[in-house]
């Protein structure tokens, strides 16, 4: 067992009593979950270890040297749309533990064919103008949030509130979230490219974009990118990580990493367990502390598509033929709506599209510390089928070459993460589902099963905090600081 904490210093487990002494909660798992969870519990003045299975900590936070020395590669998430509008993560200051924040020009855009390009700008009266005819069906459908998108995320960042705290609010979102996202963009939009630019934004659902409550996560993400611009973590986003780490450890946290939990009896003494896992691990490693029929439930947990990503080390930025593209931090390539339609609806069977819809970031065009002087990266994936086996670099490479003649010129290295390559680097994504599972209705409030609290489990010492809670994917930590709230007021009082 290792005993390396996130700051290179040893922690040692207090020993005492018959095998270790206790704490009053141990995290498994040190993901922004599991993070958000321990730090709210620290901050209560409860003595916390946090146990990660990996080397270093981070989850879906990691930044590494994939390609080629010098390039700063995110293992998984870059940019975080979500992390300064969290209520839990707005309660720290994280400038003082080293964050910078670095925001493109423009949050989004999506290439066309013939050099066009639909572009999103960080406020809802630029991207207006440029949308032309279907401006006014943006301001219709985004004018209402605008000024108010952290006092909605207080509702939406969790699980389902009743009575919200925005009522009105939650009335203006949800007259249109119910619908499916290719509904919404017929009847608001007429034109290619506000269709496209709407429906990207719902793809990040990674459901069929026919689907009832895509909508949902379109009007989000969109409304997100006006008040944020979409920000990533300047050097990239193991700071966040580490200054999560920081944070807990200034708090008198402890951290081991190197430790994969097999069985909840190897842990120390705790009187909370909060695990920032899958429902899956959950079942496994407390099997014998749960019901079996609850077991049965968490195993019934259904995941989604995976992800297929690609690094690229680059000599150049990218060359895109709309001009709108090189200043903004992510495109979406995939031609138009219907291309991007189609796209989604083949992730869930099992023969996955020869033009994906490839989510790129391009991080180094605003944030130069990620790569040698004059170097770029570039963070591309597309959906697949879970634990998809095939091979979708070409089609990729393909997809951005479309848009950006030349690309290919411009590559010096390439690096590889296959749905099973996620999964190996971080037991969470689920063959691949880099989201902790599948988000529509029918799992949305419910994850990971039916509880009035779905925090908690029959043990009453044992909680899961992970993003297969609501209000589920994002670096926000808003699973785990809900846990920790039903912790503090179920057993750590």
């Amino acid at each position: 067992m290792s005993a390396r904490a996130a700051s290179a210093t040893q922690v040692r487990l207090r020993t005492g009593g018959n095998k270790f002494a206790a704490y009053d909660a141990i995290v498994i798992g040190s993901g922004p979950n599991g993070f958000s969870s321990a730090i709210t519990l620290a901050r209560r003045g409860h003595s916390v270890l946090v146990v990660e299975g990996q080397d270093t900590i981070g989850g879906g936070l990691r930044t590494r040297e994939l390609t080629l020395p010098g390039f700063r590669h995110d293992v998984c998430a870059t940019v975080l749309a979500m992390t300064t509008l969290s209520p839990f993560m707005r309660s720290v200051d994280w400038g003082e533990y080293g964050v910078e924040w670095a925001v493109p020009h423009y949050p989004l855009a999506h290439p066309l064919d013939g050099g066009r390009a639909a572009v999103q700008t960080t406020n809802v009266a630029g991207t207006v103008n440029r949308l032309g005819q279907d401006g006014a069906g943006w301001e219709r459908m985004l004018g209402p949030l605008d000024a108010h998108t952290p006092a909605l995320m207080e509702d939406l960042l969790g699980p389902l509130p009743f009575p919200p705290k925005h009522p009105m609010l939650m009335a203006q979102f949800g007259v249109r979230a119910a619908f499916s996202a290719q509904l919404t963009a017929r009847t608001l939009f007429r034109s290619e490219e506000a269709r496209a630019l709407f429906l990207g934004h719902a793809a990040h659902s990674i459901l069929p974009l026919t689907k009832p409550f895509t909508s949902a996560v379109g009007s989000l993400l969109a409304a997100s990118a006006h008040c944020t611009g979409w920000p990533v973590a300047r050097g990239g986003s193991q700071k966040l990580g580490d200054a999560m780490a920081r944070c807990f450890t200034d708090l008198g946290g402890e951290i081991v990493t190197g430790w994969q939990v097999e069985h909840i009896d190897e842990l120390p003494r705790a009187k909370a367990y909060l695990f920032d896992t899958s429902p899956y691990a959950l079942a496994r490693i407390a099997a014998s502390r749960l019901p079996a029929a609850f077991c049965d439930r968490l195993n019934a947990y259904r995941f989604g598509p995976g992800a297929f990503k690609l690094d690229l080390a680059l000599s150049d930025p990218i060359p895109w033929a709309a001009e709108e593209c090189r200043s903004a931090g992510t495109v979406h390539v995939c031609g138009g709506p219907d291309e991007i339609v189609a796209s989604e609806a083949a992730a869930w069977s099992q023969a996955p599209t020869e033009k994906p819809f490839v989510l790129v970031v391009q991080p180094t065009v605003f944030d130069p510390s990620r790569a040698p002087e004059g170097k770029h990266t570039c963070w591309a994936y597309c959906h697949v089928p879970n634990n998809a086996t095939i091979d979708m670099a070409e089609p990729i490479l393909a997809q951005i070459e479309r848009f950006a003649p030349g690309f290919r010129d411009t590559i010096l290295a390439t690096h590889t993460i296959s749905p099973g390559a996620f999964q190996g680097y971080n037991p969470n994504y689920v063959g691949g589902d880099i989201i902790g599972g599948v988000q529509d209705l029918g799992q949305m409030f419910t994850r990971p099963v039916a509880r009035w609290n779905p925090y908690t489990t029959p043990a009453r010492d044992l909680y899961i905090c992970s993003a297969s809670t609501p209000p589920g994917a994002g670096i926000h930590g808003m699973c785990g600081y809900f846990a920790a709230q039903a912790a503090l007021r179920q057993i750590l009082r």
